[in-house]
Formats: structure tokens, C-alpha cells, sequence
């Protein structure tokens, strides 16, 4: 069968109906989906305990859900995750809500699905450091996983690296932002956010640019930009997708990261150096946290001469990007 995000008779009708200008805020009524990953209920299930199952690390103590905790707006709240053995590790934890929707994974984006996504921190040595070639074979051993390999992907010849990356993304697929205050007032109801928050998207929209990086329903471009947090030469992960695509274009640049349920996953930026909305809105706002010396810095980053006042605004209107936490049952029992 294939299984769809559910959504509320409210969102799908007014999705229909809503004016075509503010239809693009709205969550499309359905995530995209690999023809050959099509999302079932069994391959959700079974990625949902393989992203909280910590046997999936080398020392059984870290899972995917260790960095990206639905109980910590799907990241760590950490300014740099904790890492095995290592200490920490180099960027902050990016959440995985609305993933699925994303063209690129991870800060630099070196990678363009879930599924190629979900293998990277498995083998991390400063995540759970566990090779996949043992994984397999551990999970091998484990009747109840081998039960429900079966189950999702029967044809596809039981545990592999592919199936479990398909599982793992099937489940990170569901992982999707609910009805916020701002979705309703998209939907027409112009009471559901205070007219500070409504002056504060007219501010998001016009004057402040935020839209230039923040745009549509997941408020990203989905690109790359180096938004001036660092001054002079750059050196490791700092380079962000430079490490990737070694074009001058990309020297500093890191994704944009979506702005739903925003409030939940603070600190901010890939160097999660920035406690407060208040102040990465003014690191925006004001052409990023250096003015000179950035190399390569994003021609979107200018001082849009705003006042506190308009910071206060625009933070409120951001604020209403939050929803209710899904419904999710995190496991308690794994297969055995």
C-alpha cells in the first residue's frame, strides 16, 4: 500500500482554496518519495526503530536520535554535537523536519537523498562509528530485524546496505512540520498571528530580504550561501560545501536551513554560535557578522538598515512558524 503523511481536512481544503500568493507557505499535501522507495507502512515502522535503536553504534550508546531528538526540535541543542570518542564534533546538528522536502542533506550538501543521507553518521568516527559491513552482519543476528527486512523490502534480499538506508529515510520522510499558527493564518485566518507578526512578514518579505534565502512553505531556497560568520581565510569544515565542490562560488557556503519550528532548535547556524533568534536575525539583517574581510560572502548579505523595532517584529512573525510536535510513539522495545 503506500502510505501518506496524514494531514487535517483543514489543511487539504484550504491548501485548494488559499489565494494563490500565499499558497507556496503551505505544505504540499504530500512528500516526495523515490519510485523505488515508495513510503509503506512497514518500511516507516522499521525505520523508526532503526533511528532509535543505539545498537546501531559501535559502543550501543548512540543512535540517530542521540543528534536529532523529537524531544529537542529533531537536532541535540547542542552548539556542536557530541561525538564518540572524539568529544564534539565540527557543526551543529542541522534538524531533520521537513528533510524529506530538501534537495541537498546536509550542511554542505554533499549528498542529494535521504536514503545516501541516513549511512553517513552510522560510519562517523565522531558519530556512531560503526562499519557497515559489521552493522549488516550484526543485524543479521537479530531475528526480529530479519523478520521485518523481510517484511518492508521482500524481494530486495533481506538486511543490506541499501534496504537500511531505505528505512531509515523512509522514516526521516515522515518527520514533517504540523499546522503552526502562521499555516492558518495562510489559510485565511487573518486573526491566527498578532499584527506584530504580521508586520513582521511584511518585513520578511520586503524590506529585510529574508525571503531572498527563505522562501516558500519550508522558508528555504534550498541553496548554499556564505552569510559572513567568519572573517579572513577559511580552513576544514569551515570551507563548508567548498570540501565538496571546490568552486569558488561555494568558499564559506553552507545550506539554508529551514525556518519551521525554528524556536525549537536553537543555537543557530552551522557553527550553532547564536543562542537567539534576536540575534541571528541581526546577523542577517545587518550583513552577516562581519562587514569586511569575508571572502566570497553572499550578495544577499547587505545591511537592510533595520531598527530594533523591526528585529522584534520580524522574531515574532518567526515564532508563529512553530507547531504543535508531531505525533510520534517513540519505541521502547527493539527487535530481538
Amino acid at each position: 500500500m503506500i502510505f501518506k503523511i496524514s494531514l487535517s481536512a483543514l489543511l487539504i481544503s484550504s491548501f485548494l482554496f488559499a489565494t494563490q500568493d500565499m499558497k507556496k507557505w503551505l505544505r504540499p499535501l504530500e512528500v516526495p518519495q523515490p519510485m523505488d522507495n515508495k513510503l509503506t507502512s512497514e518500511r516507516v515502522e522499521l525505520g523508526k526503530l532503526l533511528y532509535f535503536d543505539a545498537r546501531l553504534s559501535s559502543s550501543e550508546q548512540f543512535s540517530c536520535a542521540t543528534c536529532h531528538s523529537p524531544k529537542r526540535g529533531w537536532t541535540d541543542l547542542e552548539p556542536v554535537s557530541k561525538a564518540l570518542g572524539a568529544g564534539r564534533g565540527p557543526r551543529n546538528s542541522p534538524t531533520i523536519l521537513n528533510a524529506g522536502y530538501q534537495n541537498r542533506q546536509f550542511w554542505d550538501g554533499r549528498v542529494k537523498t535521504l536514503e545516501e543521507q541516513a549511512l553517513g553518521p552510522i560510519e562517523a568516527d565522531v558519530e556512531m562509528n560503526m562499519p557497515l559491513d559489521e552493522l549488516i552482519a550484526k543485524l543479521d543476528k537479530i531475528d526480529g530485524y530479519v523478520k521485518l527486512f523481510n517484511q518492508a523490502y521482500p524481494s530486495e534480499g533481506g538486511i543490506t546496505k541499501i534496504t537500511l538506508a531505505k528505512a531509515i529515510a523512509s522514516f526521516e520522510r515522515t518527520v514533517v512540520s504540523t499546522i503552526a499558527p502562521f499555516d492558518k493564518y495562510a489559510m485565511g485566518d487573518k486573526k491566527a498571528i498578532s499584527k506584530k507578526a504580521v508586520a513582521g512578514f511584511d518585513l520578511f518579505k520586503g524590506k529585510a530580504h529574508c525571503m531572498d534565502c527563505h522562501d516558500n512553505f519550508n522558508f528555504s531556497n534550498g541553496s548554499f550561501h556564505n552569510i559572513g560568520l567568519n572573517d579572513g581565510e577559511l580552513q576544514g569544515k569551515e570551507l563548508g560545501r567548498y570540501l565538496t565542490k571546490q568552486r569558488a562560488a561555494w568558499y564559506g557556503a553552507f545550506k539554508t536551513p529551514t525556518l519551521r519550528d525554528v524556536t525549537k532548535s536553537a543555537p543557530y547556524f552551522h557553527d550553532g554560535s547564536v543562542k537567539t533568534l534576536e540575534e541571528a536575525t541581526s546577523i542577517c539583517s545587518s550583513g552577516g557578522r562581519y562587514a569586511n574581510g569575508v571572502k566570497n560572502k553572499s550578495t544577499f548579505m547587505l545591511d537592510r538598515k533595520l531598527s530594533q523595532t523591526e528585529i522584534d517584529k520580524i522574531v515574532s512573525f518567526l515564532k508563529t512558524l512553530e507547531g504543535p510536535d508531531m505525533k510520534l510513539e517513540v519505541p521502547s522495545k527493539f527487535p530481538q
